[in-house]
């Protein structure tokens, strides 16, 4: 098992085969350096629009920060025009980012409706002309992120991907769901495989990766080269240590204790604070801790109770009378 192959894109060598999947409102820089710390190899921004950064949005400035601890680290462009990605593509590559991604898998009606994200899939052409011109525009290596296809009538993940391969992308991640299927049902692993024997660029496999298991049978059912996490991953970056350790050793870790849940939240809660000030912090650690804390018993009503937690001291309070052994959760 500690044998697999390092997966390689471009001229980035990671040092595990698993990647971080962006996630809007979930993987900003203090979640990113987590995972990174937990054994991830790659991390990624959230989605950035490409015409946001064009037109100067103060919106964009935090989705493009990125601290040198979680490096290796992709920046994911959003965007419908060929030339406006290459040039955003260019003007970004200066910055801290190893690698420039380009996301034709998110399915939300407002980006699908501007005729970006999933609904490329629908324009082939269109997807070739858009990573020719990333690709051209800067040295280092361009990825893509696509679906299964827009509809399961319309699973053309193998055609995009050839297209993908020819346009010089470097790797390609691939979510076995449909548009149509947003993250319901089960992901189409079989899509995977055979995109993988489509094409001879690095192929990584996304959806349902919910344990270190889920990833292992994915890379021995598929052949990817390497496997993605996303809504596996929110209040658990453990998952990566997991991963990491089953593919170098066989065997899988025991679960982190409560202290370690604890400790990793107010962690997560002191980090978000440094980068988005405490009162957005404190906001945004409700859906974490709600994650963090999932299938513990009386979850509920911890869940309950942070909705209430404004400051970091009153998370520290809560976490400290709430968390103190498996009963007490």
């Amino acid at each position: 098992m500690n044998e697999r192959k390092k997966l390689v894109i471009g001229s980035v060598v990671l040092d595990t085969p698993v990647v971080l999947a962006p996630m809007a409102g979930v993987t900003d820089l203090p979640f990113r350096v987590l995972c990174r710390e937990q054994g991830c190899g790659l991390v990624c921004t959230e989605m950035v629009s490409a015409k946001a950064v064009h037109y100067n949005n103060k919106n964009s400035a935090p989705l493009l920060a990125v601290d040198d601890r979680e490096r290796p680290v992709s920046l994911q462009l959003f965007g419908s025009e060929p030339e406006l990605l290459g040039e955003i593509a260019a003007r970004l590559e200066p910055g801290p980012y190893d690698i420039i991604d380009f996301n034709m898998g998110c399915p939300v009606p407002k980006v699908v409706n501007n005729h970006e994200g999933s609904s490329l899939m629908r324009e082939p052409k269109l997807a070739g002309e858009i990573l020719r011109a990333m690709v051209r525009a800067v040295k280092k290596p361009v990825t893509v992120k696509i679906r299964k296809g827009f509809t399961e009538a319309e699973s053309n993940a193998v055609e995009i991907a050839k297209i993908a391969e020819d346009a010089g992308v470097a790797a390609i991640a691939v979510h076995g769901r449909t548009r149509e299927q947003y993250y319901s049902g089960k992901a189409d692993w079989e899509i995977i495989r055979r995109v993988k024997e489509a094409v001879s660029i690095p192929v990584i496999g996304n959806g349902d990766i919910f344990t270190a298991g889920d990833a292992e049978r994915m890379f021995r059912e598929t052949g990817c080269d390497g496997v993605m996490a996303a809504r596996g991953a929110r209040g658990n970056p453990w998952l990566f240590r997991d991963i990491r350790f089953l593919l170098e050793s066989g065997r899988i870790p025991e679960r982190p204790t409560v202290a370690e849940v604890r400790e990793m939240i107010l962690r997560h809660g002191k980090m978000l604070a440094d980068f988005k000030g405490e009162a957005m912090a404190m906001r945004e650690m409700r859906k974490h801790v709600a994650w963090y804390t999932a299938g513990c018993p009386h979850s509920a009503s911890l869940r309950e109770a942070v909705n209430r937690v404004e400051t970091l001291a009153q998370l520290e309070e809560l976490l400290a009378e709430r968390l103190k052994s498996p009963e007490t959760v």
